[in-house]
């Protein structure tokens, strides 16, 4: 019989999003470079993958591909009409964008991707402003400090384990909270541990995610966990206490 941690090891596996050089999905930025150059022209200062794909947070049933688009500092566009200009120039290419909070959701050739432009704060920096549409305002971010938060934590097994079980049941948890979540909840836990790990982080869920305050470590200002209202917040509390008492097999597939 098949133990827990061989269980969830071969979930995980299932799961596995290729991110190397010669992943397919990497063909995505090549397709809407073109788009993105004609807009941004002489502004855009890189374009790069992001999110958990840059992270190694990424599982198949979430978004295939997050493509971070830097502005220079010397745009002077308003963070707004750089978002709906490119926006734009989505729909304008024969795309369906979505509006997302600080993205632009597209499918390319079945793939899912969510592009974000940001401007630079000044010219040499990672800092970066980004529009918010959920607040209608800007806020502060850098991608690069995200990323090394998140992938040289060695807790990437157990992040993606959890999005795995958010996607398996629907679960409104945005990513980067998620991950925040298990880097705190896994604080001073043996790494590799898969089973206990993982009930650890279920169990904190359960009985601290309605309270626990997290703050973006590229901005003090922004309250990630601010980002779920009171009743997201108790409906993954539910789900966790559940998973808590059903078998590992339902839980994770």
């Amino acid at each position: 019989m098949t133990g827990i941690d061989e269980h969830l090891r071969a979930v995980l596996a299932r799961h596995k999003v290729d991110t190397g050089l010669y992943s397919p999905v990497r063909a995505v930025q090549t397709t809407i470079d073109p788009v993105i150059r004609n807009w941004g022209g002489q502004f855009i200062v890189d374009i790069r993958p992001s999110g958990s794909f840059a992270k190694g947070t990424a599982v198949h049933g979430g978004t295939d591909i997050d493509i971070f688009v830097s502005l220079t500092s010397t745009l002077s566009d308003t963070l707004q009409r750089i978002s709906d200009t490119l926006f734009t120039a989505f729909s304008q290419a024969g795309y369906v964008p979505r509006r997302q909070n600080v993205s632009i959701g597209l499918t390319v050739n079945d793939w899912k991707v969510d592009v974000t432009p940001g401007r630079r704060q000044d010219q040499y920096g990672h800092y970066h402003s980004l529009w918010s549409t959920k607040t209608g305002s800007w806020l502060q971010t850098n991608i690069n400090e995200h990323i090394r938060v998140v992938s040289n934590s060695g807790r990437l097994d157990e992040i993606r384990l959890m999005k795995i079980w958010r996607n398996r049941f629907g679960i409104d948890w945005q990513s980067f909270y998620l991950e925040l979540f298990v880097l705190d909840a896994l604080h001073g836990a043996r790494t590799g541990n898969l089973q206990a790990n993982i009930v650890t982080v279920f169990r904190a869920i359960a009985t601290a995610l309605s309270t626990r305050r997290f703050i973006d470590p590229a901005n003090t200002n922004n309250i990630v966990s601010n980002v779920l209202t009171v009743d997201g917040k108790a409906r993954i509390v539910e789900m966790a206490r559940s998973a808590l008492n059903s078998p590992w097999n339902t839980v994770f597939q």
